[in-house]
């Protein structure tokens, strides 16, 4: 039996890892949940799974779910307090880091400096703190799984070969909802065109971040921090049908790639089976239906996100921290109405621009960049 603490389990990643978890009662045992504001869903999880603890955002809805669980419920935190609590609980042998945002990163960071395993699904633990991260994960000797598609099928993909064969990891990006249009025509996208994602059912804030291709950006990040690989040797590639979820590269010529059909539950089940795995719990991949499997370079001229977070990553220290900040900032000021797409990566050229890189000793350093740079963001909407 694996005890499982799962941040975030309101959103996307949450409801399908629990749904995975339901359907292998006798291996899995939830003992912490943690939410963001949706705390009536919570109420069904925590009724459902029975966890120890959950947690949410503020002291308000704390006190509301106290008095809807009644003395026989499940003990309520709030706050980063809660997170932390939540992702070092005695008794838990992986936490599942599903939060969104930055506001992973302290709650992971727990996980880590208590020895749990990680199922990390918050890309932006590795974006902002990828060499602190990766040095706790070696000196904790804990396992560190990516459940992100592309990650997975990385690690999939490099299982049974030689680290110093490989040549070159390429990651795939669906390329969102937006291929072919013009930058006219991108000026003009509204938050409903952006949030439909052809392929994927992710939360608001990814979908966004799949269209601009932001989100491939970030992966790039965490993928060289995750695999120990230069930034030469990461590269992306357009394939709509979101079949290839990525490949490597070996010395030999040969490449070898993890196919699968759209669905976060498969590499979900892979992280929490490691290193058995799950019996199928999703459709099989008929490749015959499928038809035609295709690939394209990224357009950088019109998605220019990418671009930026190459040159973060390849600028260093805390530059990742401030595109990953500014690029929050500017999608949640979009998904509000107050800018255009366009401007979400305008307002991250011009924050990392003026972003002066250091190298991160702490979390603390970490987070004072992360706050520098949405602060420089939020000068830039208009209020």
């Amino acid at each position: 039996m694996k005890n499982l603490s799962i941040l975030g389990s309101t959103g996307s990643i949450g409801i399908s890892t629990l749904d995975v978890v339901g359907r292998f009662p006798d291996r899995f045992r939830v003992l912490a949940l943690s939410c963001g504001c949706n705390i009536a869903l919570l109420e069904e999880q925590a009724k459902r799974f029975m966890p120890e603890i959950v947690t949410v955002t503020d002291k308000k809805s704390a006190e509301l779910l106290r008095k809807r669980f009644g003395k026989t419920g499940p003990k309520v935190a709030y706050g980063v307090e809660g997170l932390v609590e939540a992702a070092s609980l005695r008794g838990v042998d992986m936490v599942v880091s599903a939060i969104v945002g930055s506001a992973g990163l302290i709650p992971t960071m727990a996980a880590i400096e208590s020895g749990k395993d990680v199922a990390l699904a918050n890309k932006e633990t590795l974006v902002c703190a990828g060499g602190l991260v990766m040095s706790a994960v070696k000196k904790k000797g804990i396992k560190l799984l990516p459940v992100d598609s592309e990650h997975s099928a990385i690690f999939q993909s490099m299982k049974g070969h030689r680290k110093k064969d490989l040549v070159r990891l390429t990651l795939t990006a669906s390329g969102g909802p937006f291929q072919g249009r013009s930058i006219e025509q991108l000026r003009r996208v509204k938050p409903a065109d952006a949030l439909k994602h052809p392929n994927w059912e992710m939360g608001k804030k990814i979908t966004i971040d799949s269209s601009t291709l932001m989100n491939k950006g970030l992966e790039v990040i965490e993928a060289r921090w995750l695999f120990d690989m230069e930034l030469e040797r990461i590269s992306v590639l357009v394939h709509p049908q979101s079949i290839v979820h990525s490949m490597v590269e070996f010395l030999d010529g040969s490449v070898i790639a993890q196919l699968g059909v759209p669905d976060m539950r498969g590499p979900i089940s892979y992280a929490l089976g490691y290193p058995a795995r799950l019996r199928k719990n999703i459709p099989g991949l008929d490749l015959a239906s499928v038809g035609n499997l295709s690939f394209k370079e990224p357009d950088y001229e019109r998605f220019p996100c990418l671009s930026y977070a190459f040159e973060a990553l390849k600028a260093g220290g805390t530059m990742p921290a401030a595109l990953n900040a500014a690029n929050e900032v500017a999608v949640q000021a979009f998904l509000d109405g107050k800018i255009g797409y366009m401007d979400i990566p305008a307002i991250i050229k011009k924050v990392i621009g003026a972003h002066s890189p250091t190298d991160p000793l702490s979390i603390d350093d970490v987070m004072r960049a992360d706050r520098q740079a949405r602060e420089e963001a939020n000068r830039l909407i208009p209020t």
